[in-house]
């Protein structure tokens, strides 16, 4: 409902100090592509853990921002990891590509499934274009990897621990899809292996967790190690995870995402480990992953993510840091499923976070919210407030149900980055390929 006239004054005064803050607290920065954009986020360079969010997952300025900071922490801070939002065996096509390494063709291009754009964009492959570039020149042992972080891949996991036991033992390859075949009738629609379960199926989870005890029991025994053995044992630990997942789905959305977003903190735990010592990850998610969830009506109804688990277990060796935008154009469809649209995005309602940069007056900025006087800063930003976020579906037309949630931003990030007026990331030609079913409200 619409404030009276008297309602908008009063709220107007009262956000005009705090826009004051803001403006002197933002560092105007230049477009991404500009080379001292890059220095100004030196800062985050001694953690070990750098998460960059995104508020859309269709925004060009995010993606090419992220590619940018990621760049600068590689070439000057050590950064070796760069992990996704997306599934391992997606991501597994082009970190074999950029760390040249050898392997097989694919069974298909990855990053075929809805919502294609989100990761078959010229942003990202411009991205890839320079990680390939940069590995070029190193050693193999110190090139970038690029790892998928996501559960959704059931039908290409199974595949992949299959294809890597066929290669070193036929005979275990073929008790892996016997254990497998349970999930065969649902390996092109896995959210039906849930409607199946909640009607009174027998699960398939002994049957998984079988496999991936089998697999890992024979860690020391395989001959190639390395790279293809760890590659099969983090897809039996996906198709254990999705058989979970899919089986609680139906459930709520509370379960299912807190068991995503689980699988993901294990996941780059698991990457981490691999590394060594010496591993330093970027991760790019959308800032309802990378934000610490136990500062927004997520966390108060009882979810938690990745970046509130990265918190939890690094403290200051984690930055979180936000993305935000007030309008433009977005990538982004009507429903799940449906065709790409490019989207208008609608100024930030007047009680949102977005509201308050938009009126500091800079187009582009970094808000680092550490510093110990950033205080009353933090203090008068601490709302809650309203805060949006556009996943792969955008409607506008129900945008406050929709698409805002509240958040205490101070607390959720560490630094905000801010681009007043942004436009949908650029597709690449591809082929429609049919997705699993929606698991999450508007898709992130």
């Amino acid at each position: 409902m619409a404030l009276s006239p008297e309602a908008e004054q009063i709220r107007e005064r009262t956000n005009r100090e705090l826009i004051d803050l803001l403006h002197e607290a933002g560092e105007h920065l230049p477009a991404p592509e500009q080379d001292d954009f890059t220095s100004f986020f030196d800062r985050f360079g001694p953690a070990k853990i750098v998460m960059l969010g995104e508020a859309t997952h269709g925004t060009s300025e995010f993606y090419r921002a992220r590619a940018a900071i990621t760049r600068q922490l590689i070439e000057h801070h050590g950064f070796n990891i760069v992990a996704v939002e997306a599934d391992w065996p997606d991501a597994a096509v082009l970190d074999h590509l950029v760390r040249q390494l050898p392997s097989e063709p694919p069974p298909e291009r990855p990053f075929e499934r809805f919502p294609t754009w989100m990761w078959r964009n010229i942003e990202v492959k411009h991205f890839i274009d320079y990680l390939r570039f940069h590995n070029g020149a190193c050693a193999a042992d110190q090139r970038v990897e690029l790892r998928g972080l996501d559960v959704y891949s059931l039908n290409s996991s199974i595949a992949a621990v299959i294809a890597y036991l066929e290669r070193i033992d036929p005979e275990r390859a073929r008790a892996a899809r016997e254990r497998y075949s349970c999930l065969t009738p649902w390996q092109a629609d896995p959210a039906g292996y849930g409607r199946a379960v909640l009607s009174g199926r027998d699960s398939c989870e002994d049957e998984v967790v079988a496999q991936l005890r089998e697999l890992l029991s024979h860690r020391l025994s395989h001959q190639d190690g390395g790279e293809a053995f760890f590659n099969a044992a983090q897809n039996a630990r996906i198709v254990r995870a999705a058989e979970q997942y899919y089986r609680i789905m139906y459930r709520g959305s509370t379960e299912s995402w807190n068991l995503r977003d689980r699988h993901m903190f294990d996941t780059l735990q698991y990457v981490m480990q691999e590394r060594g010592p010496h591993a330093k990850a970027v991760v790019w998610a959308h800032n309802s992953h990378i934000g610490n969830a136990a500062a927004t009506s997520m966390g108060w109804g009882g979810e938690f993510n990745i970046g509130e688990l990265v918190r939890n277990a690094y403290g200051d060796e984690a930055v979180l840091i936000g993305f935000g935008t007030d309008r433009g154009t977005v990538a982004a469809a009507s429903d799940w499923g449906g065709e790409m649209e490019i989207k208008s995005v609608r100024p930030a309602r007047g009680d949102s976070y977005e509201y308050l940069f938009r009126r500091t007056g800079l187009a582009r900025s970094l808000t680092d919210l550490r510093p110990p006087g950033r205080s009353e800063l933090r203090d008068r930003l601490t709302g809650p407030r309203l805060e949006r976020a556009i996943g792969v579906i955008y409607r506008p037309e129900t945008e406050l149900l929709s698409h805002y949630f509240e958040a205490v931003l101070p607390e959720q990030f560490d630094a905000f980055v801010w681009f007043e007026d942004s436009k949908a990331v650029t597709p690449l030609a591809t082929r429609a390929v049919a997705g699993a079913a929606e698991t999450y409200p508007f898709g992130f």
